[in-house]
């Protein structure tokens, strides 16, 4: 198999949604939000082009002015907010990086991984940039997105691990100086950089999660995962969750729509119509199981019913696990928040081995509304 960080990043997303884009290839136009981070990628790569004189921070505000395109912006509102806040990070950037004293190796560097031994398959990537230290080397990824992580979740970041292992293709005999190679990610909407270290005992825990993710991609039969992420997906229009919304013969719904208009306006009024909502949420779940979607859609917004499961975990195995770690105090009483805060921030061995510990304890059913 050909593979890349971002295609796995997609499978433990949404694995239909790893299916539309790498299986069978549907292209759909890139959102607003790819649009503004591939600028501001492009904008950082002409910073730091190797050249006599380091662009001025005018000249690069004059390259992202240019290159700007209003175009995918759903209003002038949204479009000058976006640009303003793109501004506004470039020149935080040059105010608190010195671009003339950056020591540049590589930008947009490629690189190409065998991995496996039985079967053998190829991890691709691209490092934003690579940078010579004063005793061995930085990987740089530039981040757009708005949440700022953990150091814990850096230090165990997937994406951070598979780079590593493409620049050690790269320049093999580094890897006797690994402890002074830093990885690092730049998130340019806070203006923090975060940085960390690996071994080679944890570049190859990460080749094996890889491989593991591989195994779990060949045997998949590629559901749907509905998150916060689908308001954004492009693949809307033929996810069997986003059916109703653009099925065209509305009028042969129309009971059904009213009763999705007439559900979601009662949930406001929840404690005096709970009996009524009952009443509307049997209705739903019954058109639901005859149609076969677990989500639908009116004017007044849309319904999904959601599958809830709840898990417990065998404390024993969950001890041998976590306590060599020193996590185990954390979640003694084997809590469920407590504990999936820890599993995120888990080597990958560890973390699959956890994931071993846990059966099904409980499955129920929900509604959710989303309006407009």
């Amino acid at each position: 198999m050909n593979t890349s960080y971002s295609a796995l990043d997609t499978f433990l997303v949404c694995p239909l949604k790893y299916k539309y884009s790498q299986i069978d290839r549907v292209k759909t136009p890139k959102s607003k939000e790819q649009v503004f981070g591939t600028l501001l990628h492009n904008t950082l790569k002409l910073v730091h082009t190797p050249g006599i004189l380091s662009p001025a921070l005018e000249q690069a505000l004059d390259f992202f002015s240019k290159n700007w395109n209003a175009e995918v912006f759903s209003d002038e509102t949204e479009e000058r907010a976006a640009f303003s806040q793109g501004v506004a990070m470039l020149q935080d950037y040059y105010k608190k990086n010195d671009i003339a004293k950056t020591n540049i190796v590589d930008l947009e560097s490629r690189f190409q991984l065998e991995i496996g031994s039985e079967e053998k398959h190829i991890l691709t990537g691209i490092i934003d940039r690579i940078d010579r230290t004063e005793n061995g080397f930085e990987i740089i990824d530039y981040k757009t997105t708005r949440k700022l992580p953990s150091q814990e979740k850096v230090d165990n970041d997937l994406q951070l691990s598979i780079y590593l292992a493409g620049f050690l293709k790269r320049y093999p005999e580094e890897a006797k100086n690994i402890e002074n190679i830093k990885v690092s990610l730049y998130y340019l909407k806070h203006g923090v950089k975060l940085s960390s270290t690996r071994t080679l005992g944890q570049v190859k825990e990460s080749e094996e999660f890889v491989l593991d993710l591989i195994g779990q991609i060949g045997k998949s039969k590629f559901e749907p995962a509905l998150s916060g992420l689908c308001d954004w997906c492009g693949y809307q229009k033929i996810c069997p969750m986003w059916k109703h919304k653009f099925k065209k013969e509305q009028e042969e719904n129309i009971d059904i729509g009213k009763v999705i208009d007439e559900y979601i306006a009662l949930k406001d009024e929840l404690k005096s119509k709970a009996d009524r909502i009952g009443e509307l949420q049997e209705a739903l779940g019954k058109y639901m199981d005859t149609e076969e979607v677990d989500q639908v859609f009116s004017d007044a917004g849309r319904v999904l019913r959601s599958i809830r499961k709840s898990y417990k975990y065998d404390s024993e195995k969950l001890r041998s696990i976590l306590e060599p770690l020193d996590k185990w105090e954390a979640v003694l009483k084997v809590d469920g928040i407590a504990l999936k805060n820890i599993l995120g921030v888990l080597p990958p061995d560890a973390r699959r081995e956890a994931e071993k510990a846990k059966t099904v304890d409980r499955e129920s059913k929900s509604f959710v509304v989303k309006k407009g």
